[in-house]
């Protein structure tokens, strides 16, 4: 008996394959796990992109233009709800070109109506592929491009709706498909945490700075000179710093300014700062001698009584002299007075530094004076205005010179805020400023007698 059938028949050889045919599908399923490990890398380096940033603002946007990368979208926006939910507070779009934005100069952003206001109603992952045909379109404002397809996906922070991410228009013009919401709805859940952690840090970043600015004090009445001040904390997150002014007037009539830095940027370097600031202003007050004896007792109260960090400090008295005012000063390590003429000239009053406070309670340390023109302005400043790790300290110095002679004649305080707003620095250190006017027109007469004991020879 014939084993072999005939065709149809068991046994019987189908039809030969096409050469090839198995290879092509083989091609197929490899170029599509080799799509899906490209996806998924790319959802990972995303993730972690957007996990880097701790600026709201940042984190918004780089979800926006991250999700466009991962489905070639051509145009994206992230709504960020209302507190009621029920409508978008702010819109933050990416991929529109400079035309198309001139064309939407003047229009409102959407608020959540038609399409968009679906998703907030129905928070559910939502495809369109002819936005003009679903049953919530309302159609486009005037000048605003021409959309077909949408995804819109919601983010949700520790379990309520923040926002809704919307996407249009791949770039190669084909619908938005289960894979593109897979890894959208993937990136979602990512956002959220790194939504929620910015705003934590946000939190944190404010609570530091108002517990630093609470330590500080609010200038008294200087009269006849005018003062102001500015302090800007370090930009990175936790940066406590040690950073600190101060200014009174002192029993004999003359003016007291100090400034200084602990350091370290943590709360035990704000506490320490709070409590040098205390102790040098209670010695400064009390003590009728000159600001160096001043600095030799602080130094020696806080190696007796505290662990304090490495401080650097400058402590002055603006007092009367025979032909106007004289500024006598010492330093523990700290940046020179900068000294703005009445014609805007400037100059560092260098002079012999002195240790910082915290390294030796053995070594001399010198007073200095100098006679101050009627209306000239002294700055005092800490590092956090001029230090740049890529640029020499002497070449900031000469800028900083050079920009606050040009800023001079505007009102004190808009004047110190200037000065930090076009800072020098990098930013990663807390910055304090202290501008002292002196007032025109002679001094007064220098005391004399009793009043005169203790002042530095």
């Amino acid at each position: 008996m014939n084993g072999g059938g005939g065709p149809g028949q068991p046994g019987a050889p189908g039809p030969p394959s096409r050469p090839g045919t198995g290879l092509e599908q083989v091609g197929a399923q490899l170029r599509a796990l080799t799509d899906a490990k490209d996806r998924l890398q790319g959802l990972l380096d995303a993730v972690l992109a957007i996990s880097r940033e701790l600026d709201l603002s940042v984190v918004l946007r780089r979800i926006v233009t991250t999700a466009m990368e991962l489905v070639g979208a051509r145009y994206g926006a992230l709504g960020v709800l209302h507190e009621s939910g029920e409508y978008l507070r702010e819109l933050i779009t990416a991929g529109l070109s400079e035309d198309e934005r001139a064309a939407l100069a003047g229009v409102d952003f959407p608020h959540g109506e038609g399409v968009l206001g679906h998703l907030i109603r129905d928070p559910r992952p939502l495809r369109v592929g002819d936005i003009a045909s679903h049953p919530a379109s309302v159609g486009f404002p005037p000048g605003h491009p021409r959309m077909r397809t949408l995804l819109g996906i919601a983010i949700s922070v520790r379990g309520e709706i923040y926002g809704d991410l919307y996407l249009s228009e791949r770039h190669d013009g084909r619908p938005f498909d289960r894979h593109d919401e897979d890894i959208v709805v993937a990136l979602a859940g990512a956002a959220g945490v790194a939504i929620e952690n910015a705003r934590l840090f946000a939190q944190v970043r404010d609570s530091a700075e108002t517990f630093q600015r609470l330590l500080l004090p609010t200038l008294s009445d200087l009269s006849p000179f005018t003062a102001a001040t500015v302090y800007r904390p370090a930009a990175e997150p936790n940066r406590l710093g040690g950073d600190w002014y101060d200014a009174l007037v002192l029993p004999d009539g003359s003016v007291g300014v100090m400034i200084g830095d602990v350091g370290g940027h943590d709360l035990r370097a704000a506490a320490a700062m709070a409590q040098a600031r205390s102790m040098l202003r209670a010695l400064f007050y009390d003590r009728r001698t000159p600001p160096s004896e001043v600095l030799t007792q602080l130094d020696h109260t806080l190696h007796a009584t505290t662990d304090i960090p490495v401080t650097t400090a400058c402590l002055a008295r603006v007092e009367p002299g025979e032909s106007g005012w004289v500024l006598r000063w010492s330093t523990a390590g700290h940046f020179p007075p900068l000294l703005i003429g009445p014609g805007a000239e400037t100059e560092y009053l260098y002079a012999e530094p002195g240790l910082p406070l915290g390294v030796s309670t053995g070594e001399h340390r010198p007073d200095h004076t100098r006679p101050l023109p009627p209306g000239s302005v002294l700055v005092f400043f800490t590092d956090g205005l001029v230090e740049h790790p890529a640029r020499p300290l002497d070449e900031n110095l000469t800028a900083l010179a050079g920009l606050a002679a040009s800023l001079v004649s505007r009102p004190l305080q808009e004047f110190v805020q200037a000065l930090a707003d076009r800072h020098l620095s990098d930013g990663r250190d807390d910055m304090a400023v202290l501008a002292l006017r002196v007032p025109l027109g002679p001094g007064p007469p220098p005391p004399t007698g009793a009043a005169t004991a203790g002042r530095s020879r």
